[in-house]
């Protein structure tokens, strides 16, 4: 349920109406977003969130929103919610047709507020999607709007009982999550998907990289592939919204809650 909505800084009397019908985040998927939650009245690791967004705007080439302007409209939509979840879009505007970029357009900008999430699970069952990720080096750890590969995955779930399906890429090599990163300790060391052609690199993703940095444990990012789960002595997955989450099956896969996931928690306080 959406809560609280601005477009570019105006609340919509009609949703429907809001968004031109020409603007390219709607046609091409073309512009980024971010998710992040609302708890306690404060928003969680909400700088990290403003960097990855700044970046991928340079990264794609759409000028980015004030971080002052962005501050402002997500205090009113939130100032008067303890949680939820907020959502903050950034379209590269409204455009004519076809693919090429007109150097006058406008970014579109949406700052949104959700309902919080239900109770989340601290121990979740995997499946393997059957959709692939396609490898692309220059949006590999963009969180950019075109996220069909993952809607498609979600569909697959059916009527199995998981949590959560982990994505491959084209290649066979494993990316992650369909809505999460992964890590897997192996021989004592943490370790994730280098996400050097597909994925997105997760604010979760990179605090628990930090977290495990700075509490002396080996942490690394490097290719990974469906076999090296079957070395794992745990796996767990990591949301922005959802936080740490250990995996405890896949397919014939069984691994307990461990002790890394638990001491990341506590780390980032979660």
């Amino acid at each position: 349920m959406t809560l609280a909505v601005l477009i570019n800084g105006s609340a919509p009397q009609d949703l429907s109406h809001a968004i031109p019908v020409n603007d390219r985040g709607l046609h091409y998927g073309d512009g980024l977003f971010e998710t992040a939650l609302l708890a306690d009245g404060r928003i969680r690791f909400l700088d990290d969130h403003l960097q990855r967004l700044m970046t991928g705007c340079r990264r794609l080439g759409i000028p980015a929103p004030h971080r002052e302007v962005l501050l402002d409209e997500i205090q009113r939509v939130t100032s008067s919610l303890r949680s939820g979840v907020l959502k903050i879009i950034v379209t590269r505007g409204a455009g004519g047709r076809g693919y090429g970029i007109e150097p006058t357009l406008q970014p579109t900008r949406i700052v949104a507020l959700y309902a919080a999430p239900d109770a989340v699970k601290s121990e979740v069952a995997l499946r393997w999607c059957e959709t692939r990720l396609g490898r692309n080096a220059r949006l590999a750890g963009v969180k950019h709007l075109n996220r069909l590969e993952q809607v498609l995955a979600q569909a697959e779930q059916g009527a199995a009982r998981s949590d959560e399906g982990l994505m491959l890429d084209t290649e066979g090599e494993l990316v992650g999550g369909i809505a999460s990163n992964v890590f897997l300790v192996r021989d004592g060391a943490l370790v994730t998907p280098d996400l050097r052609f597909s994925g997105v690199r997760g604010v979760m993703r990179d605090r628990v990289l930090r977290a495990a940095t700075q509490a002396g444990m080996i942490a690394s990012e490097e290719p990974l592939w469906p076999h090296d789960l079957d070395a794992a002595s745990e796996v767990f997955l990591t949301n922005a919204i959802r936080g740490v989450q250990s995996a405890v099956s896949l397919d014939a896969l069984q691994w307990r809650a461990g002790p890394v996931a638990a001491r990341l928690r506590v780390a980032l306080a979660l």
